[in-house]
C-alpha cells in the first residue's frame, strides 16, 4: 500500500488554528518559527509559504519535515481538546496574547489555555519555591498568596508539589485569581496528585502550556516552563529554595525580563533558606510582609492599567458623573462596575460589605477596585475602600 500523501500546504481560509498546531508540533527552537509567523502574518500563510520560506527563516530540516508531514494523531487530539468549552489557543500574533509575556525574552510561539485567557493580562505575582517545603514555608506561601489575591493581584505558579501547590490552593480559597503554567500539555497534571487542583484552576482561573495536549512530563520542559511563569508576572517571589533550585531559575529569568524579584529570608540553619539568601545577596528584595510586595508593584500595575481596562471594558467614573474615557473600540460600560461604584461611598467600607452590597464575588470586586484605585478614583486605608474626593 503506498504511503498516505502529506497534508496540503495550501491552508483554507479560517484554518489558522490547524496551521498553528502544525507550527507548534514542529518543536525545536522557537525563534525561527516565530520569525516565520511574524513575516507572513498568520499561521495559514506561514505554512503555505513552503519549504524555501521556512528554510530562509531558519527552520531546521526536522522542523520542516514535521510541518510538511505532521503527527496526525497528535494534531487530531489537539483539535479535539480545542473544541471543548473554555479551551483556547493563542498564537504570538494574536491580539489576545498577553503583552507582558510578549515583551519577555523568548516568548512561546503559542499558548494553550484552559479557562479564562483574559486572566493572562491581569497583574500577577509569581510565587515559587521548593517541592519539599517546611510547614513554615507552606504557611508563608499561603499567607502571601491570600494577601496578594485580596489586593486584586493574581497569583501565578507552576502546579508543582510544595510551595506552588500551597500558593494555588490559598488563592482559590480566598476566591482569588490564579494561573498555573505547566511543563506538560494543558490536560496533563504533574504531579498526578494535583489533577483535582488542575481542574479547579481551569474552572476558576487559567491553566497555560506551550505544549500540545497530551504531552507527558519531560525534564527539559520545566526550566523552559519557568520563563513563562516569570514572563507573565510583574514580579517573582521565592519562598524556600535550596542553593540549586528550579525556583532560582525562575528568579533569574524574571530579572532578565526586567521584572521585580523578591525573596523571603529564613534561618541560617535551614538549607531551604540558602537559595533565598543567595538571591538577596544578588539584589533581590528582602520582604517580610505581603504589603511590601503590593506597594512596590503599584507603579508597574499602573502601567498595565490601560491594557487591563481595555480587556475588562471598565467604565470610568469621576465623582457622581460618569465620564466616557474608555479607549477607542471598548465596549459599553460594564454594569458590574456601575454596581460597585454605587456600593462605594465616601465612608470607608470593607471588602466583605462591598461583596454583600453588590452580590459579586470577592475576586471580581478586588479586580475592579484595583483598577479604580490605579485610576485615582478610589482610595484604600487599612483594607477599607472609599471614593476619592
Amino acid at each position: 500500500m503506498p504511503p498516505a500523501p502529506p497534508p496540503p500546504l495550501v491552508i483554507a481560509d479560517g484554518d489558522d488554528a490547524h496551521a498553528l498546531l502544525r507550527l507548534v508540533g514542529a518543536g525545536g527552537a522557537v525563534d525561527p518559527r516565530r520569525r516565520l509567523l511574524e513575516r507572513y502574518g498568520s499561521p495559514a500563510q506561514a505554512v503555505a509559504a513552503g519549504p524555501a520560506a521556512w528554510r530562509e527563516c531558519g527552520l531546521t530540516t526536522a522542523q520542516m519535515n514535521h510541518i510538511h508531514r505532521p503527527d496526525a494523531p497528535r494534531l487530531a487530539n489537539a483539535g479535539k481538546w480545542l473544541r471543548q468549552r473554555d479551551h483556547h489557543l493563542l498564537g504570538c500574533h494574536h491580539r489576545d496574547y498577553p503583552p507582558l509575556l510578549l515583551r519577555a525574552p523568548n516568548p512561546p510561539l503559542a499558548l494553550f489555555v484552559a479557562g479564562d485567557p483574559a486572566l493572562l493580562w491581569h497583574p500577577s505575582v509569581a510565587i515559587v519555591g521548593t517541592r519539599a517545603p517546611t510547614p513554615a514555608g507552606i504557611a508563608h506561601a499561603a499567607d502571601f498568596a491570600r494577601a496578594l489575591a485580596r489586593s486584586g493581584l493574581a497569583v501565578t505558579s507552576g502546579l508543582a508539589a510544595g510551595i506552588d501547590t500551597a500558593a494555588h490552593e490559598a488563592t482559590l480559597a480566598a476566591d482569588g485569581k490564579t494561573v498555573a503554567v505547566l511543563g506538560t500539555g494543558p490536560d496533563v497534571a504533574y504531579p498526578r496528585a494535583n489533577a483535582r487542583l488542575l481542574a479547579r484552576i481551569a474552572s476558576g482561573g487559567a491553566v497555560v502550556s506551550e505544549h500540545l495536549p497530551g504531552t507527558r512530563p519531560q525534564q527539559f520542559h520545566f526550566p523552559t516552563r519557568n520563563r513563562i511563569i516569570a514572563g507573565l508576572s510583574l514580579a517573582t517571589l521565592v519562598i524556600e529554595a535550596a542553593w540549586q533550585s528550579g525556583a532560582l531559575i525562575t528568579a533569574r529569568l524574571a530579572a532578565e525580563a526586567g521584572r521585580e524579584v523578591f525573596a523571603l529570608p529564613g534561618s541560617i540553619r535551614n538549607p531551604l533558606a540558602r537559595g533565598c539568601h543567595r538571591l538577596i545577596r544578588e539584589g533581590a528584595g528582602l520582604v517580610e510582609d505581603p504589603a511590601e510586595v503590593i506597594a512596590t508593584l503599584a507603579p508597574q500595575a499602573q502601567a498595565l492599567a490601560q491594557d487591563l481596562r481595555t480587556r475588562l471594558c471598565a467604565p470610568i467614573h469621576r465623582g457622581d458623573e460618569i465620564v466616557d474615557e474608555a479607549v477607542p473600540g471598548s465596549a459599553a460600560e460594564d454594569p458590574d462596575y456601575q454596581q460597585l461604584w454605587l456600593a462605594l461611598g465616601h465612608d470607608p467600607t470593607n471588602m466583605d460589605e462591598l461583596v454583600t452590597r453588590t452580590g459579586l464575588t470577592a475576586a471580581a470586586v478586588s479586580s475592579m477596585l484595583l483598577l479604580m484605585e490605579l485610576d485615582g478614583r478610589v482610595q484604600a486605608q487599612h483594607g477599607r475602600y472609599f471614593r476619592n474626593r
